[in-house]
């Protein structure tokens, strides 16, 4: 059901029957470590290319959450995922291995909360019983499209971020226990001009601000509803810059209950300049962290606004702004 111009709130509240995450091994060092199903020590994991052990990870997060939920890959009606691999490959060829009808999306570092808002949507309306939403990124690979390789060893600034190496899963489904997903907040695309690709915090901040903004406006409840409100991978800079947007445009988010997955995954003295980013980011500290503690009782009712950052490597080259998407998810249980 539409509320306001841009919330679907699912009537049938599908449920979030498991979840899987899934890291590399700068991530194994993190705060959020024993929130992660699987931990590999090996950047590679055994493949030869970063793009393969990036679809790798995927595979592996899809897989351990069916396994988790007790069901088969023949069970799943649909498999929607992203990442940010030029067309989405990451993704395409999970959905190769699964078998399961797909549906690629690509919203950069927003994918993981896009394919849980469509997943659900699915699920709500009766069109599936049992959907994957995944989404993954691989630092490496990353490194290698968007910026420079690894092996370059280019000096980033401390606005730059950490593309984290990790995929995430959840498998929903329309009966059963488990976290359930309320609504969803589909973004606009915003672009304030930011053209420095060192600098994603502070051109993503203002979407992500909007879509807050939307959600509460459109449900028509303050921020106290939630027990933690978390953007996706704006970092250090870009939560800040989103805090004081949000405080100038009236709508103040207490600190203790407003955080960023960017900021929880690594530690301060891992050396990720502003934080954590990529779409493996927001999927593997929701699915893993954030669903783990709603499960032991700790947390009750969560929203998270994964942000997105819609350029190319060839809109980069072409001296284009950044124009920027965020989707928030509202999870209870």
């Amino acid at each position: 059901m539409l509320k306001g111009h841009q919330t679907w709130v699912f009537e049938s509240k599908p449920v979030i029957l498991s979840s899987a995450a899934v890291g590399g091994p700068f991530e194994a060092q993190g705060n959020l470590a024993e929130d992660f199903d699987i931990l590999h020590e090996d950047l590679w994991l055994g493949q030869d290319s970063f793009e393969k052990a990036e679809k790798k990870m995927l595979e592996q997060a899809c897989e351990k959450a069916i396994e988790k939920a007790g069901k088969r890959k023949e069970d799943i009606q649909f498999f929607i995922s992203g990442d940010l691999m030029n067309q989405i490959i990451s993704s395409s060829f999970t959905a190769r291995t699964l078998g399961a009808p797909y549906l690629g999306i690509f919203g950069a570092c927003s994918s993981s909360m896009e394919g849980l808002s469509l997943g659900s949507l699915l699920v709500d309306s009766k069109s599936a019983e049992y959907v994957v939403a995944g989404a993954c990124s691989h630092n490496a690979a990353s490194e290698k499209q968007f910026r420079y390789p690894t092996e370059y060893g280019s000096q980033k600034p401390p606005t730059a971020q950490w593309t984290v190496t990790g995929a995430g899963a959840v498998l929903l489904g329309r009966n059963g226990e488990g976290p359930r997903v309320t609504s969803a907040t589909i973004g606009r695309v915003i672009d304030m001009g930011i053209s420095d690709p060192f600098n994603m915090g502070a051109a993503m901040a203002p979407a992500a601000v909007d879509t807050i903004e939307a959600h509460f406006r459109d449900l028509n409840i303050d921020p106290s509803y939630y027990d933690v409100i978390a953007t996706g991978d704006l970092g250090q800079i870009g939560h800040r810059i989103a805090g004081d947007l949000l405080i100038k445009h009236g709508l103040e988010i207490p600190p203790k209950i407003f955080t960023d997955c960017g900021i929880l995954i690594y530690k301060k003295e891992q050396p990720v300049m502003s934080g954590g980013s990529g779409c493996g980011c927001s999927a593997s500290v929701t699915y893993g962290h954030f669903l783990n503690r709603m499960r032991k009782g700790e947390l009750k009712k969560i929203l998270i606004i994964a942000t997105g950052a819609l350029m190319s490597p060839m809109s980069y080259q072409q001296k284009e702004s950044i124009p920027c998407i965020a989707h928030a998810v509202s999870i209870e249980i």
